[in-house]
This record gives structure tokens, C-alpha cells and sequence, in this order.
């Protein structure tokens, strides 16, 4: 599968993984800044994402196949691999398939373990958005304002909307909803176990629950030249709520 992804800068390669229902251009202030410092930054989308193609097969091992092809496709030596949550998870799967391709690995807010499906909210917003009906961003965000609260998550969602160029002329989702809610427990399945000694970062969000102090040790178990570091001040989104903690930790671990 080709994915879509924007590229920045030259150098060392750099190729960024975002979470579910995010896309490529949510990394696009961080990728220049990377850029800046020398690396040639991909952000990539992953399939049923962003402008990737659509499937009906969605899983860990299958994302972690695009993304070899990718690398292979781009002739990358060495490349450092960085995903968030989802993005993450398929880094897991990526070590386990294909040991020596990254050079390093940024686990951004995600670990091994699985996790119970936390996502029905965001899913009945979603699914309860009629583009046959509306027109407007505004009336998608008053139909998802019913069941989702926080004011960051739905403009992070409505970022997802476009405008078709077909016959219809309506408003879609630019991720394949249908497929992720009918597969939506394929991203919370455990990591096989392995053990790697590859040089890697987990970073965590001090008021996240997604990395607890147990998935530390689990982390430390498989991954025996692991760092966990943990970003203050911050919850699951790290990149977003602290760019400039996020970038430091970031670009400190890739430049050793």
C-alpha cells in the first residue's frame, strides 16, 4: 500500500507515525522544527487515515507492513521511527517484524499491554454525523457536541472533514469510519511478547494513564535498552499540550 505523507528537511531520517483518527499534518510545526535540526522528517499517514488509502483490513501487522514498504520504497538507511498512541503500537509491531531496520524508536504514550475499548464516545459523535443532512462544520460539531464534552477533541475530529470532489459534493471524514468502528478492538490488542535491545524512548504524559508504573516494568522486561521518561504537565497528547518539553526530550534521545 502507498501511503500518503509530507516530507520535510534532509538528513538523517526521521519518519513520524501519528495515533487514531489523527493524520500526517497534525505533526507539521514539530516536523519542521526537526527539520531544522538536520533531519529528513516524513510524516506519514497511516491506511484508513488522513489521504492513505482505505481498507478493509486494519491491523497492527498490516500497518507495520506499509510502513516497511515505505521504507523500502523511499530507500531509507537507518531511519529513527517516532509514533503516538497508535502510531506507537505499530512501532511495537514494526520492532518485532523487521529488528534491524530503525536506527532508534520513540514510543510516544502507549505501551505493550492491551487496553480495554475506550473509544464509544468519540464513535457514536462520529457515526451520528449525517452528511447527507448537514453542510456545515458548525452543525457536525453541534450533532458531536451530544457526546463528546471537551472542546480539544472535537476540533481535533472536525480536522478530519473535507470535501468530497465527486458527484455528491458533500462534506466526509477523511478516515475510513466505517472500518474503524467495526475493528476498533484491533488497536487495543497486547504487543506478542519480545525482547529487543534496540535504543528506545517511551515518553508519557504525568497525567496520562496510558503508560502506568506496571507497564514500566513490563517496558523495561521487553525492551532491554528502553528510557522511560515522563513529560509534566501534560495528559495523553504530549506533542500537543507541551511541544517544547516534547521536542527537548525528543531531539536529546535521537542526538546521542
Amino acid at each position: 500500500m502507498q501511503l500518503a505523507y509530507r516530507e520535510f528537511g534532509q538528513g538523517q531520517p526521521l519518519i513520524i507515525l501519528h495515533g487514531l483518527f489523527g493524520q500526517s499534518d497534525n505533526w507539521n510545526t514539530l516536523a519542521k522544527r526537526f527539520a531544522e535540526n538536520g533531519f529528513h522528517v516524513f510524516t506519514v499517514d497511516q491506511r484508513n487515515h488522513g489521504l492513505s488509502p482505505h481498507s478493509d483490513e486494519w491491523t497492527y501487522e498490516l500497518m507495520a507492513h506499509d510502513l516497511k514498504e515505505f521504507i523500502d520504497f523511499h530507500k531509507l538507511q537507518n531511519p529513527i521511527l517516532l509514533g503516538h498512541s497508535m502510531g506507537g503500537k505499530t512501532l511495537l509491531f514494526f520492532e518485532n517484524l523487521y529488528p534491524e531496520v530503525s536506527k532508534k524508536n520513540i514510543i510516544v504514550d502507549i505501551a505493550p499491554r492491551a487496553y480495554e475499548p475506550h473509544h464509544s464516545d468519540v464513535l457514536e459523535a462520529l457515526n451520528a454525523v449525517d452528511f447527507t443532512e448537514i453542510n456545515t462544520r458548525k452543525d457536525a460539531e453541534a450533532i458531536m457536541s451530544k457526546y463528546i464534552t471537551d472542546f480539544g477533541t472535537k476540533q481535533f475530529l472536525l480536522k478530519n472533514i473535507y470535501w468530497k470532489e465527486d458527484e455528491t459534493k458533500q462534506m466526509a471524514w477523511r478516515f475510513n469510519l466505517s472500518v474503524i468502528t467495526n475493528l476498533i478492538a484491533e488497536i487495543s490488542i497486547v504487543t506478542p511478547f519480545y525482547t529487543s535491545n534496540k535504543s528506545s524512548l517511551f515518553l508519557r504524559g504525568e497525567k496520562s494513564n496510558y503508560i502506568t508504573d506496571a507497564d514500566c516494568a513490563d517496558i523495561k522486561n521487553r525492551f532491554l535498552n528502553a528510557q522511560v521518561e515522563t513529560i509534566a504537565n501534560c495528559g495523553h497528547w504530549i506533542h500537543a499540550e507541551q511541544p517544547s518539553l516534547f521536542f527537548e526530550a525528543v531531539s536529546k534521545f535521537i542526538e546521542l
